[in-house]
């Protein structure tokens, strides 16, 4: 690898240019090559943020106000952390009084304001674990979730929406009436399903792709604010006819 950007005559940094080193392979030069020239990934590390991904869901925020003091949080897929660490900005949470609810598989450091949980969303007593966290309706559900990439785009894609599904089924038990749900999604077609329940439960859905995203991703982002409520259970009127292993008598 080259030496770090140099100012350029007119001021302007250089581009960082990388080498394809013994047991690197060609793509993997290509991802160092844009990380180290990603004007998000310098500003993270100058900012004090985990990731990148801390300037979409602010991006986001700026733009669509979800995120307010005194709200509590659901964060899926939260590892590294950035998208805590955003949200404890913007809804004061502290460790006296954590308003942040975390959830990853993988390992993640501690978080001041937040309550982690490294486990698989995927589990079955997962979601219970988050609602007890919480300690009562949430404000808002975000989900950064994405299945380990395949190469291949349409199975990303299915997987990916499957996991926005369980976190839309996820948001729609816990936000209270008015609460909002962020997720990630992959464009790839299959994701009718997922829209028609967002619609039937919010007032409105928005496909949102932030300054942030890399112009080149399939990433997006589904954004449904305005939860209208949970639908109370309908109760089937008794029948005065028999039951179907009841025989009937003359």
């Amino acid at each position: 690898m080259k030496v770090p950007p140099k100012k350029g005559s007119g001021g302007r940094e250089l581009t960082v240019r990388v080498k394809t080193a013994r047991g690197r392979t060609a793509s993997s030069t290509r991802w160092l090559e844009r990380q180290l020239n990603d004007p998000y990934v310098a500003r993270s590390k100058r900012e004090g943020y985990r990731s990148r991904a801390a300037y979409k869901l602010t991006e986001i925020d700026d733009k669509h106000h979800i995120l307010g003091p005194g709200m509590r949080i659901v964060d899926l897929g939260a590892a590294p952390g950035g998208w805590s660490q955003v949200a404890v900005e913007r809804v004061n949470s502290t460790d006296a009084d954590k308003r942040v609810v975390a959830i990853d598989y993988l390992e993640m450091d501690e978080l001041p304001g937040v309550i982690l949980f490294q486990k698989n969303f995927l589990d079955e007593d997962a979601p219970a674990l988050l609602r007890e966290a919480l300690g009562g309706p949430a404000d808002v559900v975000l989900s950064d979730m994405a299945a380990p990439t395949t190469g291949h785009q349409q199975t990303d894609h299915l997987r990916t929406i499957y996991l926005s599904e369980v976190a839309a089924d996820f948001a729609i038990s816990v936000l209270r009436p008015g609460g909002h749900f962020l997720s990630k999604v992959f464009r790839g077609g299959a994701e009718s399903e997922l829209l028609t329940t967002l619609k039937q439960n919010f007032r409105t859905v928005h496909h949102i792709k932030p300054p942030a995203s890399r112009a080149g991703s399939v990433e997006l982002f589904v954004l449904a604010k305005g939860f209208k409520g949970k639908k109370p259970d309908v109760v089937e009127p008794e029948s005065d006819e028999p039951e179907a292993d009841e025989a009937w008598q003359p």
